[in-house]
């Protein structure tokens, strides 16, 4: 039968329940278990693809094509496992279902409530993910803090599913803000005191807390916190600040937490931890520096492009160099101060977005790359500046741009067969395959002839222009396979010029980076070598 994790967050939001979920993932699939993981939303929308990434972050893309809350994105990088769209859930997806049901008469003319019809869509959802994967291990993370009013259903179905199931089956982890007071010169353990107390309201006891603070909160704070809070004394995890990212799960595996999962469960607590390590002493043993310029719209939040941030440090892990990256608002440059804001970068790399603004920025910035020889990489929207700016300054098109922007020579265009439809239904979603031309930059990254790369995008390039691009030297190193979609563009010669229409970020791994992120800083770094 398989086993099931529940993590819970209290006190405060932000404290990282993602990671230790997604550590913890990558501990039991160490000990050789099938783990899947899977959030909760409490928000109302369908999904977060039509949310502003400045407010809620990057929209993390599944290979089935489901687009879902970033932590998902952490729960591949760390497990290593394909997710799908069984893997999130929000309230308002879960309502819209119910409201299906009901309009359609499957409740038998029932008066429709929370309990049970909302907490049973909700058990079912997380009994459909183990039987769709036949995991071992279901990770589920509660979005949120204990204590929000949206987030009682959700909590509600888990403490039934629990019963449901057998507690014998069933893990509680509690990941709870341990302030440190620096007028005392101490940790207070009352916040945490009074979560956990306010889930057991709820009908829910943790087995497992997590204690989340910079520096360890100490042995004394850890015990009062047991004793007050009805865990075992060696299921009060202190989980603290790392160099990075990727040092968690062993911080959390020395201090104890699978062990204790492990103990609850009834699994095995032998854990390898030798191919993590190794991947960390890379990670130490990189040297020197390589500045890289991300040229975006929504840089005020990093987290709108986290897939993208991690993906370039794997691939500095593999190249050996220290990552400097330097945030540029697009909507700040100009074609005057281009060469001013873009000195000294070692590769500029231009990211995904929606909509008109900053755009002329981003093609100023194509230009200085491509005219300077700064390694370039666009993907998605960045892939879509790299033709336009290119149609421009050396096809002659002088008027180029994308119909998602503005009229004139559409060398970008909305894809015919989404043509009226609803915003939400418009979307190039989930993995698609590549034929890539050889003797390009694109081969040499990947060195096969065919992959598959996930999407999420609503225009593309516009084939009416495809031979006249191609006459003024613009390379099409990706097509799909049908020939019809390109996927890839990319220039002739030394200069390193490379536009991807799909996003190579969702499936880099730390211990496997994206092949594109590796290829782009490795030309990142024999341009600091040529200087």
């Amino acid at each position: 039968m398989a086993k099931y994790v529940f993590v819970f967050g209290g006190v405060v939001s932000g404290l990282g329940k993602g990671i230790v979920a997604a550590s913890l993932g990558r501990l039991l699939k160490l000990r050789g278990y099938k783990v899947q993981a899977q959030k909760f939303d409490p928000y109302l929308n369908i999904d977060p693809g039509t949310m502003n990434p400045t407010q809620h972050g990057e929209v993390f893309v599944t290979a089935d094509g489901a687009e879902t809350d970033l932590d998902l994105g952490h729960y591949e990088r760390f497990i290593d496992e394909n997710l799908t769209k069984y893997c999130n859930l929000t309230s308002g997806k879960v309502l819209w279902r119910v409201l299906n049901n009901e309009r359609e008469g499957k409740y038998l003319g029932k008066t429709v409530q929370i309990i049970p019809h909302v907490t049973n869509e909700i058990k079912d959802f997380i009994k459909r993910n183990v039987d769709e994967t036949k995991a071992d291990v279901m990770i589920t993370e509660i979005g949120g803090t204990v204590g929000d009013i949206e987030s009682q259903p959700f909590i509600e179905a888990i403490r039934q599913f629990i019963i449901e199931v057998g507690r014998a089956n069933c893990v509680v982890i509690h990941v709870c803000l341990t302030p440190y007071i620096s007028g005392s010169d101490e940790y207070k353990s009352k916040p945490v005191q009074h979560s956990v107390k306010e889930l057991q309201s709820m009908g829910i006891s943790p087995d497992i807390v997590v204690t989340r603070s910079a520096t360890d909160c100490g042995q004394e704070i850890r015990d009062k916190i047991a004793m007050f809070c009805n865990v075992a004394r060696d299921c009060v995890i202190s989980n603290t600040d790392v160099e990075c990212l990727y040092e968690a799960p062993i911080m959390l595996h020395k201090n104890g937490l699978d062990k204790a999962v492990c103990r609850l469960l009834g699994l095995k607590e032998d854990c390898d931890l030798a191919e993590w390590t190794t991947m960390l002493d890379k990670v130490k043993a990189r040297t020197g520096d390589l500045n890289i310029a991300i040229v975006g719209k929504y840089v005020t939040l990093h987290d709108s492009y986290i897939s993208i941030i991690e993906a370039l440090q794997h691939a500095s892990y593999k190249v050996g160099r220290h990552l400097n990256v330097h945030w540029i608002d697009s909507e700040k440059i100009t074609a005057d101060n281009a060469p001013a804001k873009l000195k000294g970068m070692d590769g500029i790399l231009v990211p995904g977005g929606f909509g008109s603004r900053g755009i002329d920025g981003m093609i100023e910035t194509a230009r200085y790359a491509r005219e300077n020889g700064v390694p370039y990489f666009g993907i998605c929207l960045g892939m879509q500046i790299a033709v336009i700016e290119y149609a421009r300054d050396a096809a002659g098109l002088k008027d180029a741009c994308s119909g998602e922007f503005k009229e004139g020579s559409k060398v970008i265009d909305i894809m015919p067969d989404k043509l009226g439809l609803n915003l939400g239904g418009t979307m190039r979603l989930g993995a698609y395959p590549c034929m890539v031309k050889k003797g390009t930059r694109l081969f040499a990254a990947y060195g096969e002839e065919k992959i598959s790369e996930r999407h999420r995008h609503r225009y593309e390039f516009n084939n009416e222009y495809r031979e006249t691009l191609e006459k003024a030297g613009l390379v099409l190193s990706g097509i799909s396979p049908d020939g019809v979609i390109v996927e890839a563009v990319e220039t002739k010669g030394d200069g390193y010029f490379v536009g991807v229409q799909f996003h190579p970020e969702f499936t880099s791994r730390p211990n496997r980076p994206g092949a594109l992120f590796v290829s782009f800083l490795e030309a990142a770094n024999e341009y600091v070598l040529k200087k």
